[in-house]
Parts: structure tokens; C-alpha cells; sequence
């Protein structure tokens, strides 16, 4: 009984995909403007279909999953260039052998952990030492997303700040 629910899954996600897979990869390009993210958005959806015990009731619903999954990611990479920014890259930096670079790490490493307050301390950990993105900051730390950046921002303008001495 088990095998036959999970054929006829495996059947149902198959005709969505072959009957939606060229219009979502073709919205995700559009919107993205790079084949390969557009193809990880919509390999994403299917996943987390196939995942589901419901399939989606239309096909629109597909496309809706796209577009947002786009905004997402888009989004994520504003924020991505926005924190950059914040960071610029010094040509004097670039030039200093691998060790200068490891201990002025070591450095930050020990001012983050020294100076920086709650909730700073735990976001900038978070960020640049597990790679989370602002969202997924601020829902473990139960804060909005805006007040997430906000804070991040001002640690890494403190740190600027500190070095620049």
C-alpha cells in the first residue's frame, strides 16, 4: 500500500514537472538574470514539494513559488552588497602577507568577543562565523529582520571604527 502512495506521488511530481519545469525556469531567468541560480530556485520548489504530503492544488502555484523564491534571493543579495559596502576592500590589506591578514582576523576575533554587546555579539557571530543570512538571524533570535541589519551594521561600524585608530 505504502509503495503504491509513493508511486503515485512520484507520478503526480513528475507531471508537474514536465508540464511546469520550462515556464518556472524560464520566470526564475528572467527575474535572476543567471541561468544557474534561476535553476537552483526552481530545483528548490520541487524539492520542497516533493517534501510535502499535499500536492499543490493548480499550477499557478508553481509560478507563485518562483516569484517569490526570486524576490527572496534578490533580496538576499541587495542585503549581501549592502553589507559589503560596509566593508570595503583596502588595496594596502591586499598587498599584506597571509599571516598580517590571519592575525588582524585574530584581532577582530578578540575585539568582537571583548567589546561588543548583546544582541550585537550574538549576530555578528552568527553572520560571519556560521554564514547565516539576516533572516535566519532573526528568526533564531526572535528579531525582526530591519533590526537584525541595523545591529549588524553597527558592529561592523565599530570594529571599522576601533581599527581605524
Amino acid at each position: 500500500m505504502i509503495y503504491l502512495t509513493d508511486m503515485l506521488d512520484k507520478r503526480i511530481l513528475e507531471q508537474l514537472f514536465r508540464r511546469n519545469y520550462s515556464e518556472m525556469n524560464h520566470l526564475a531567468r528572467v527575474l535572476l538574470g543567471d541561468d544557474g541560480e534561476a535553476e537552483d530556485v526552481v530545483q528548490d520548489i520541487f524539492l520542497r514539494v516533493a517534501d510535502s504530503d499535499i500536492p499543490p492544488k493548480n499550477d499557478s502555484y508553481l509560478l507563485i513559488a518562483v516569484r517569490n523564491a526570486c524576490l527572496n534571493k534578490i533580496r538576499q543579495m541587495q542585503l549581501h552588497e549592502r553589507v559589503k559596502s560596509l566593508l570595503p576592500i583596502e588595496d594596502e590589506a591586499d598587498l599584506q602577507p597571509i599571516d598580517k591578514h590571519l592575525e588582524r582576523l585574530d584581532d577582530i576575533t578578540a575585539f568582537v568577543d571583548a567589546q561588543l554587546e548583546e544582541p550585537h555579539h550574538s549576530i555578528f557571530r552568527l553572520r560571519f562565523y556560521e554564514d547565516l543570512t539576516i533572516s535566519e538571524i532573526a528568526r533564531r533570535l526572535g528579531l525582526n529582520p530591519n533590526t537584525t541589519y541595523k545591529y549588524l551594521a553597527q558592529s561592523i561600524q565599530q570594529i571599522r571604527n576601533h581599527f581605524k585608530r
